[in-house]
């Protein structure tokens, strides 16, 4: 196992590793300080990250040695994850000391692709773990990435070294900014900064100092990366000279140093004031009140005259405490209510304000007419100035580090909007004919707030000279541009759109007219859609087909319900229950439905390989009476012979291995539906795997998967393209509209809007739902049958083989029962995996059905947060187990076997039970743990191999 690490020291993002001693470094000669014992060489570190698809490509990273202090008990350096290491057995209290291991310095060139690769990722590749440190600088990256998006940052220039001058970007901390560095500094784990020059001491530089270094070679790099590049002309003079380095990969600049000096402290000069108030203990505010209005108009809609007086307040603020505000008055003119407060501030709060003012005024026309009185306190603005106010000098003056505040329904961007309002008619009373591609005549209104519009009060609204106006008391800001176009919308008698453009428009997709939608009502089973799309499974459950032999829970009759609504209108459908809810036979129910309708042709379920055999058992438990063909194996119908049988079934079942290289078979076949399980494998939109779905014809298609996003909100785009292509637009779209402004900017709007769009075609239910768990028994018992790999079937047959050969000629019965039993064992061990059968240290991954089908389960349970133990009665299987379950998720998993002393027994027992944060997965052999434990944690138990 390799544990990725980095340190920033110097200017450089130093990679190292940490591996379990069997992998490590051979043991140095003595030194001092000595060789870390977990070291990993830099020829592993490389291999590591090509195994996750990273290489290096700008610079070559310089490769060396370098000194970290790590916490030691006595002369042993403690490991940062018992993925390493066991801790070693002292009682000594842990200090810290320099040890000596090989490290990669990287430029922030470097740095960039591997801190974007690890985001929010336990595990860049299979044995290859992020440590903590590693994403904490990934985090520190995205802090980076905000600042330059929004252009914090100022052109500077620096003695990189004595005599050399470099042309850089500084990154700039206002407002939240200062307070985002504040809680990343804090976070920050101590062994991302543990890298020292010196043997003697530990290096003493403050997070926030190491922090500020890092985001400023990032900052400086994303500015570079995203400019244009000069021209190949030299300008002449120095100033000329150090704005085309600004702009060029290096920075660094040529010729006589004084000429650069000079120009450094010029540019110091001009950094000064700003720099100054940023550093100061206080910032100006500014508070903005709305004209008082003497009596509330009877009219819901009332135009204020253009010269209503809104008034801005100026104001200083303490940083470390917002709740002290001294206005501006009280700083020109001290009084004893403000004299706390002022003293707080310090001595130069005059000094400050004036100065913050001139600051202010740059950015905002109407403080600098109000620097013409000689101690300002405010200013006034009609209603023309208010708009601007509210639009641009507002967000500008806040991202400028100054503080607005805006009366509430202004700053909570709640106020009422201009939007359209559509009723569609249809002529269809059923849904017999009524399709989504029929074309409906829309009406539309236009509605502010909750006020609707006549066509008399829009064209009296294109008539202010400031669009700003209050309804019902509150004050709404409108553009020009969207009340013509509202006019323009009311004013057609009507619209043909289609079913599917009306259902874009209901959940946000599409605007119309630039405006947007805020409700659509239609009559008949339009109706039906748009009102069974808000209900989720509560729509009107549906009786169970009478071909099902099984009992439907009245959770599982609503889902079943769910799927056939949404498919009976051509929409795809992704059910996404917590495992162990039932997917499978909810499916399996609407399949039987659906032949029971009448449909003819077969459906195509697509499932891992370890999966087939358990989709075809479950099929002939609950869904006998449909008939079921597998296709999969060298001996797999191809050709004509492929369509005439699979013509013939109502499902065919084959696997993701086999759904890009057998497409053009697949593609011949029109399906009634294609259902894929276990659909995470097709959250890269890019895998020949997932342009293979959705290359599939078939009339309606259903997602099954337990995690609809397993690392980020790019999978969602894939499953949806393949359930409703076009649905959320093309992926630069997507990526525009949500993933940059969610996955990076975090930001709630877009997140919202995305859950609006894709909820009503995603069935998330959880076990720990109030409606779900009343349905549920204390205990739920499931056999999952796996398919055998290729491997594990040739094992198999030569196991049988050699017992029946020996079986002929022999005559003792006890002799023959005991062969019978030693080769029910074998059996066991190649089912479990062929490295525990031939006991050769053989690769594991790849090779088992029954562990493949594990982990997907796993993934599935450690998505929600839940505990599992893992019985096995071979110890070796358990450490097969552990070893490959740690390398694919590079988190710890426990094993309670019988060579553990009792403490250690104890201790892991305790872990797992009391831990806040413990490992989430037990192993447990059946010898050592199968009694006498109490381990009520755990919410899920597998038998990975039967010992009854």
């Amino acid at each position: 196992m390799l544990v990725l690490h980095a340190a920033f020291h110097q200017d450089r993002l130093h990679l190292w590793g940490e591996s379990s001693p069997e992998a490590a470094l051979a043991a140095a000669p003595p030194a001092s300080p000595s060789a870390y014992p977990y070291r990993t060489a830099i020829s592993v570190l490389r291999d590591g990250l090509a195994l996750a698809g990273l290489s290096l490509p700008t610079s070559e990273p310089t490769a060396g040695e370098s000194t970290i202090w790590l916490p030691t008990q006595g002369d042993a350096p403690l490991p940062s994850s018992p993925l390493v290491a066991e801790p070693p057995p002292s009682r000594k209290s842990p200090t810290l000391a320099p040890w000596k291991i090989p490290t990669l310095a990287l430029t922030p060139a470097d740095a960039l692709p591997l801190l974007t690769a690890v985001r929010a990722r336990p595990a860049l590749a299979p044995g290859v773990g992020v440590s903590d440190a590693l994403r904490y600088w990934s985090e520190a990256l995205q802090f980076a990435g905000t600042l330059v998006d929004r252009q914090q940052m100022l052109p500077d220039l620096v003695e990189s070294q004595q005599d050399v001058y470099r042309a850089c970007w500084t990154p700039l901390f206002l407002g939240e900014d200062r307070a985002r560095l504040e809680r990343l500094a804090r976070a920050m784990p101590p062994v991302a900064r543990a890298l020292h020059t010196e043997d003697h001491a530990p290096p003493d530089t403050a997070p926030r100092d190491v922090l500020r270094a890092f985001l400023a070679g990032m900052v400086d790099h994303l500015v570079r990366q995203a400019a244009v590049p000069p021209d190949k002309t030299r300008p002449a003079h120095a100033h000329g000279q150090w704005l085309r380095a600004l702009r060029q990969p290096d920075g660094r600049l040529k010729g006589d140093p004084a000429e650069w000096r000079q120009l450094a402290k010029q540019i110091r000069d001009w950094q000064r004031p700003l720099l100054r108030l940023v550093n100061a203990p206080y910032r100006l505010c500014f508070r903005l009140e709305e004209p008082a209005l003497d009596e509330e108009d009877p009219d819901p809609l009332f135009i204020p005259d253009a010269e209503a007086k809104w008034q801005v307040h100026y104001l200083l603020q303490a940083r470390d405490d917002p709740s002290l505000l001294v206005s501006a008055a009280g700083v020109w003119q001290p009084a004893p209510d403000t004299a706390a407060g002022l003293k707080t501030l310090g001595p130069q709060a005059r000094e400050g304000l004036l100065a913050s003012l001139g600051q202010a005024a740059a950015l905002c026309p109407a403080i600098e007419a109000s620097l013409r009185q000689p101690a300002p306190v405010g200013c006034r603005l009609d209603t023309a100035a208010a708009f601007r106010f509210l639009g641009e000098d507002a967000p500008v003056l806040e991202q400028n580090g100054f503080g607005v505040f805006l009366p509430a329904r202004w700053a909570g961007r709640r106020q009422a909007r201009l939007t359209a309002h559509a009723q569609a008619k249809t002529r269809f009373t059923s849904k017999a004919g009524m399709t989504l591609d029929r074309v409906l005549d829309v009406r539309w209104d236009i509605v502010l707030g909750e006020t609707g519009l006549t066509p008399e009060e829009l064209l009296a609204l294109t008539q202010l000279k400031a669009p700003l106006i209050r309804v019902r008391g509150q004050w709404v800001q409108l553009s020009a541009a969207e009340i013509q176009a509202a006019l323009a919308l009311q004013q057609k008698s009507g619209v043909a759109l289609t079913g599917r453009e009306l259902l874009r428009l209901a959940l946000g997709v599409e605007t119309v007219a630039g405006l947007d939608v805020s409700t659509v009502h239609a009559d008949g089973p339009l109706g039906e859609l748009l009102n069974g799309l808000a209900q989720g499974d509560q729509i009107t459950p549906l009786p169970p087909p009478p071909g099902l032999t099984a009992t439907l829970r009245p959770y599982q009759t609503r889902g079943y319900a769910w799927l056939d609504f949404l498919t009976r209108w051509g929409l795809g459908a992704c059910l996404a229950d917590d495992m162990g809810l039932g997917k499978t036979v909810q499916t399996l129910a609407w399949l039987q439905r659906l032949r029971e309708a009448g449909e003819s042709r077969p459906a195509l379920l697509i499932c891992p390989t370890s999966v087939v055999g358990n989709w075809r058992k479950e099929a002939a438990r609950f869904t006998p009476q449909l008939p079921v063909r597998v296709h999969h194996g060298a001996g797999r119908d191809k050709g004509e012979t492929f369509v005439r049988q699979a013509q013939q079934q109502a499902m065919v079942l084959s696997s993701y291995g086999l759904l890009h290289r057998d497409l053009p078979a697949l593609q011949t076949v029109e399906w009634s539906a294609v259902i894929l399980d276990e659909a995470q494998n097709i959250k890269n939109a890019e895998t020949k795997q997932a342009k293979a779905a959705r290359a599939l014809r078939a009339e309606r298609r259903i997602a099954l998967t337990g995690t609809p996003v397993e690392n980020n909100i790019g999978d969602l785009w894939s499953i949806q393209e393949f359930l409703n292509p076009g649905f959320l637009g093309h992926a630069a779209r997507f990526k525009r509209e949500f993933f940059m402004p969610i996955q990076v900017q975090r930001d709630e709007n877009a997140m919202n809007r995305l859950q609006r769009l894709t909820g009503p075609f995603i069935l998330r239910r959880l076990k720990t739902d109030r409606a779900i768990i009343q349905d549920l028994p204390d205990k739920r018992e499931m056999k999952v049958y796996c398919t055998l790999t290729q491997e594990q079937a040739t094992l198999y047959a030569a196991v049988v083989q050699q017992a029946e050969a020996v079986l002929e000629g022999m005559e003792d019965s006890m002799g023959r029962r005991g062969l019978i039993l030693s080769t029910l064992l074998r059996l066991k061990q190649v089912c479990n995996h062929p490295a525990q059968f031939l006991a050769d240290h053989s690769p594991i991954p790849g090779r088992s059905g029954k562990l493949a089908r594990l982990t997907d389960m796993l993934e599935e349970i450690q998505a929600v947060d839940e505990r599992t133990l893992i019985f096995t009665q071979f110890a070796e299987m358990g450490h097969l187990l552990q070893k490959y379950l740690q390398e694919q998720w590079a988190r710890e998993v426990l094993f309670l076997h019988g060579g553990l002393s009792k403490t250690q027994r104890d201790r892991r027992v305790d872990r797992f039970q009391n831990e806040a944060a413990g490992p989430p997965v037990f192993i447990l052999s059946i010898k050592a743990g199968g009694t006498g434990l109490n381990l009520t944690r755990a919410n899920h138990v597998f038998h990975f191999d039967r010992w009854w």
